[in-house]
């Protein structure tokens, strides 16, 4: 294990941040409260980008961009949006040497400028559906931040949409949690629960908020995502109406959603371990790399020509390698190197294995087995597909083992305490039961789980009659 990252189980806050500094995906920026995404944590960033932005194409939406500043009357507008974002926003006042009429905000999030947009655009119902996808920055001024996970400015795609009918907005908004949902377990490896936001837990102005959780290595929550049906509420402030078949004018009803950087930071304590990060096959920016050994330079021709040969061969497969032919590193260092990276798979060459027509394959944390030049690519693929099954099932196993079924609030207080973990709570859906939770145990209530058992009984907190379990966790 490399000396200089702190163990996982010592201090788990202490390793998320040496890892991702040691790994180089991100570093501090002159800015308090900024981060630096290093070429390694960017090309992580740009798989995720590339895969979900997939997803969302394949189901007809499209990319825009909108602009970094909003007109500070604008989020005005809606009531409940400026009071849950008037703390974290960033407002421009000056240009240059004068002052400006109108203050800009540095945008938290762009309902508010683009549904103005939306506004001049929809006039009819066959305007409708719009679906519109944008990746951007956002800003939003925190007062204690961690890298990736909550970061003065970070990056993320957010999704708006206008619709003709309240049915069709709810499909859409459940439309794309799923995605969230697909695209966290198919390509990241990590299992979700994907639920309903109690009415505390609803983005400001939304009329519902959906959500997936995960749970993270130290066994607290993260919400990897969000979808909101927004009603009616942004399309009145904002007048978007249409013109419907018969002729009447009506308000449209909305969505807006969106994933960030954050996912990177749910990586890293979902996946990795005492040697570093371990990134899933799907998105790792390199999912092979190819360790050549020598002695001397004659070796040294040989086993790089070879080397490049296997990555050529597997690049023809769309496997993304890296042939490591530093000269000025040991080859026990870069074997701890590419572990501490998280790279996936790790192929040895040295010149008994030439003479042997074979190389020996590593998956990150297993042992070595040697395989034949023949069968080598078809080897490493299944190798990579299975890295990305076992990380999800075991990842799964540890959600699993690590939730909890409780009717007594003394336990489950003593618990979250002193372990952690997820707890399956009857709650009356009063928020004074809601927030005894929350300031005595530091937990919050995360979700009801969709299509959710009807569990009749007394709430843990004060006895009254309660119909469902809520997941309840601490959460970052």
């Amino acid at each position: 294990m490399p000396e200089f990252i702190t163990r996982k189980s010592e201090d788990f806050s202490e390793w998320y941040t040496d890892v991702i500094l040691k790994a180089e995906l991100a570093d501090y920026a002159p800015v308090k409260g900024c981060m630096v995404i290093r070429p390694y944590g960017y090309a992580l960033w740009e798989n995720i980008q590339r895969i979900l932005d997939g997803y969302l194409k394949e189901t007809g939406h499209v990319n825009a961009y909108f602009p970094l500043f909003i007109p500070w009357s604008f989020l005005e507008r809606e009531k409940a949006h400026v009071q849950g974002f008037a703390p974290e926003v960033a407002v421009v006042t000056r240009a240059g040497d004068r002052e400006l009429e109108e203050p800009l905000v540095v945008r938290p999030t762009s309902e508010t400028i683009m549904y103005a947009m939306y506004a001049k655009w929809i006039r009819s119902y066959r305007d409708l559906p719009i679906l519109i996808n944008q990746w951007n920055n956002v800003v939003r001024w925190e007062l204690r931040t961690r890298l990736f996970l909550r970061t003065t400015e970070f990056l993320w795609q957010e999704g708006h949409t206008a619709h003709a009918t309240y049915e069709e907005a709810e499909a859409e908004a459940l439309k794309i949690l799923g995605i969230y949902k697909k695209f966290i377990e198919q390509d990241l490896a990590i299992p979700v629960i994907a639920g309903v936001k109690p009415e505390s837990e609803k983005f400001a102005g939304a009329f519902r908020t959906y959500t997936v959780e995960a749970m993270m290595g130290d066994r607290k929550a993260l919400q990897a995502g969000t979808s909101h049906n927004l009603g009616q509420n942004f399309a009145q402030a904002f007048d978007v109406k249409f013109q419907d078949r018969d002729g009447q004018w009506k308000y449209a009803w909305q969505t807006s959603w969106g994933v960030s950087t954050r996912l990177i930071g749910a990586l890293v304590m979902v996946h990795g371990d005492d040697h570093g990060l371990f990134l899933p096959p799907r998105v790792a920016p390199i999912q092979v790399v190819i360790v050549p050994i020598w002695k001397t330079d004659e070796e040294r021709q040989q086993v790089l020509v070879a080397a490049q040969s296997i990555a050529e061969s597997l690049r023809n497969l769309q496997i993304r390698v890296h042939v490591d032919d530093r000269d000025y590193e040991t080859v026990g260092y870069k074997f701890n190197d590419w572990e501490l990276r998280g790279v996936p798979l790790r192929v040895e060459l040295g010149p008994r294995d030439l003479a042997r027509r074979q190389a020996l394959v590593v998956p990150r944390g297993e042992a070595k087995t040697p395989v034949s030049m023949d069968a080598l690519a078809d080897h490493i693929q299944a190798e990579l597909s299975r890295i990305q099954q076992m990380l999800f099932q075991r990842a799964r196993a540890f959600m699993e083992s690590n939730t909890f079924t409780l009717d007594d609030y003394a336990e489950f207080a003593r618990r979250i305490e002193t372990y952690g973990g997820f707890y399956r709570l009857r709650w009356c859906e009063q928020a004074t039961c809601e927030q005894k939770i929350r300031e005595e145990t530091k937990a919050t209530l995360r979700c009801l789980p969709l299509n959710a058992p009807n569990e009749p009984g007394p709430c843990v907190v004060c006895s009254a009659p309660s119909r469902y379990r809520y997941v309840v966790a601490r959460a970052y």
